[in-house]
């Protein structure tokens, strides 16, 4: 049997290196390679947007003109592609939709034409797969940008043979965020009136382009264990906790991994000094290097320093981390935040940096380079979300030897070992509080200043190993479930 070009093909709103706003992208930006490295043919296709990072990967132009049919007939758009250390990657460029400076949103908010934007992406890509005859077995979509190509592959394949043999998997990462939008854009989608209802695309009257990728995908897959099982209840379901219950059979969770190509502190460029759990001497020098970059106390070498890294947002738990600071201050440590978010939890960080001068320093702001130096720099990571899907900053900060303080939702609990158990990694808590935030940080700096058992603690989270093998393996069963012949 002779293999088609793709035997699975992604459509995703960001891939890194190329584009990236969170960890969706770090996700896209490994899986796709770990499938490929298993012996799968995949492919991606993503937005083209005015802020693509394409470095020393060359794009190309591969069709011009490709037809759209959105929002008027005659719409087309051009197709791009950069090889991506063997994995074609192809960008839908239409200008007005995505030669913009952000992604989604400015300060101000949302773009007001995020639902033209993603039905055009969805329609175009696989308007793309066809017109370069991609021989796609398997359309993989990622969150709700993506979701609608579900429901229309659904359809067209009752009545087009080209899509009959094509089958779906719709990913969440995240389910807060679902894409919704006016009953206006359903008419202008040409999805048939059949799926405006609630086993469809509705909810509560407004058009739901991550509930048409569940309500739609032969297969749904989200980012961790837990997860899977959190989102069938109200507490964590945002809403669609019925369609996934009823859908329980076809959702299965597949717990993220860590690219420690890249976030591994024996080969990581960026430290001052590299280190591995055999030989974990160098982070003490990754902590001088951190107390010299942030300005902070000399003092702080010999106590332990928090790290916080993550969108400074109530999702995220940064209110809670503001509420403990006066206490957690006294335990004589120190605090570094590298993030952004709500102006509100901006300013009270940068005010709050004036009440403790060198124990305390914040970046608004984000970079790869710097998460690195607070990962290896730190000695306890911060993680208190109210839900997380999967979390990748979590794996990083064990494969950096800084054990976690985390809550025990989602992917955090299946990632972290909570001390005092055997082969412990970190802290967890579950009520979210920051009283519980508190009280497990305080545990965490009696437990550093045993350092035979801290040592101990540290080892277990570098020995951690989250790579995407296994998780690789975990895909491949979900599209040999839906295609026996995927072949690798």
């Amino acid at each position: 049997m002779i293999k088609p070009p793709h035997e699975v093909v992604f459509l995703t709103s960001e891939i890194y290196p190329f584009s990236k706003s969170g960890g969706l992208a770090d996700v896209m930006g490994i899986l796709p390679l770990a499938l490929a490295r298993l012996g799968l043919r995949v492919a991606v296709i993503t937005p083209f947007y005015g802020r693509l990072s394409t470095g020393q990967y060359s794009v190309r132009l591969v069709m011009e003109n490709c037809p759209v049919g959105y929002p008027w007939f005659d719409t087309t758009a051009d197709i791009y592609q950069a090889d991506y250390h063997g994995v074609p990657v192809y960008f839908i460029d239409r200008a007005e939709y995505f030669d913009r400076r952000q992604y989604y949103c400015t300060h101000k908010g949302d773009y007001f034409d995020n639902g033209e934007r993603f039905i055009f992406f969805c329609r175009a890509a696989l308007s793309a797969i066809r017109h370069l005859n991609m021989g796609a077995r398997i359309v993989h979509a990622q969150d709700w940008h993506a979701g609608l190509a579900m429901a229309y592959l659904a359809f067209w394949r009752r009545t087009d043979p080209y899509w009959a043999g094509v089958r779906t998997v719709m990913s969440i990462h995240n389910l807060a965020y679902q894409g919704r939008f006016s009953y206006r854009l359903f008419e202008e989608s040409n999805l048939p009136l059949e799926a405006w209802n609630m086993e469809g695309v509705e909810f509560y009257n407004s058009f739901n382009l991550l509930k048409a990728g569940i309500a739609y995908a032969d297969k749904i897959t989200t980012v961790s264990p837990s997860y899977a099982r959190e989102i069938m209840t109200p507490e964590f379901g945002c809403g669609l906790e019925g369609i996934l219950t009823r859908r329980k059979n076809d959702l299965v969770g597949i717990l993220n991994g860590a690219d420690y190509s890249i976030w591994s502190p024996a080969n990581d460029p960026v430290l001052e000094c590299t280190y591995s759990a055999v030989d974990p001497s160098g982070k003490r020098a990754c902590k001088m290097n951190l107390l010299r970059v942030m300005g902070l106390s000399d003092v702080l070498l010999d106590r332990p320093i928090f790290g916080f890294i993550g969108r400074l947002r109530e999702q995220k738990g940064i209110d809670i981390v503001l509420e403990i600071i006066p206490e957690l201050m006294k335990l004589d440590v120190g605090l570094v935040v590298l993030g952004e978010g709500g102006a509100e939890f901006e300013s009270a960080l940068l005010a709050i940096m004036e009440d403790y001068l060198g124990r305390i320093e914040a970046i608004i702001g984000y970079t790869e380079e710097m998460s690195h130096v607070i990962q290896a720099g730190t000695d306890i990571f911060l993680m208190p979300s109210r839900y997380e899907p999967c979390g990748l900053t979590q794996m990083y900060s064990l494969s950096y030897g800084t054990p976690p303080v985390a809550t025990a939702v989602g992917g955090l609990r299946d990632t972290i070992i909570p001390y005092p158990q055997p082969g412990a990694n970190g802290f967890v808590f579950s009520d979210i509080t920051s009283e519980s935030l508190l009280n497990s940080a305080r545990q965490a700096v009696q437990v550093w200043e045993d350092r035979e058992t801290w040592q101990r603690i540290v080892v277990n989270a570098m020995e951690a190993n989250f790579s995407w093998e296994k998780s690789g393996h975990q895909y491949i069963d979900v599209y040999r479930s839906l295609h026996k012949d995927i072949l690798i």
